[in-house]
């Protein structure tokens, strides 16, 4: 398998998801309770390793995450 990336970083979502999270104040460990509670199996150190932008993220993932800190897909991704 090849290992993409995008300026260094596997998402580009990961500034983003972090902003959200903080304005919210949610620690990084509510927003995987509250994924894993939506049925995505996430723990904090991935969390963490999304907002780094070590990790890539599922389109199921983001949708979730933009569901959760009441922001768009769009603004998720630098879109909007």
């Amino acid at each position: 398998m090849k290992i993409y990336d995008y300026n260094g970083r596997k998402n580009i979502c990961g500034d983003r998801v972090h902003e959200a999270r903080c304005k919210h104040r949610l620690t990084q460990s509510d927003l995987a309770a509250r994924l894993q509670v939506a049925g995505i199996i996430i723990e904090r150190d991935s969390i963490s390793r999304i907002e780094i932008g070590t990790r890539f993220v599922a389109d199921y993932e983001l949708r979730e995450l933009a569901n959760i800190l009441k922001v768009s897909v769009g603004w998720l991704l630098g879109i909007e």
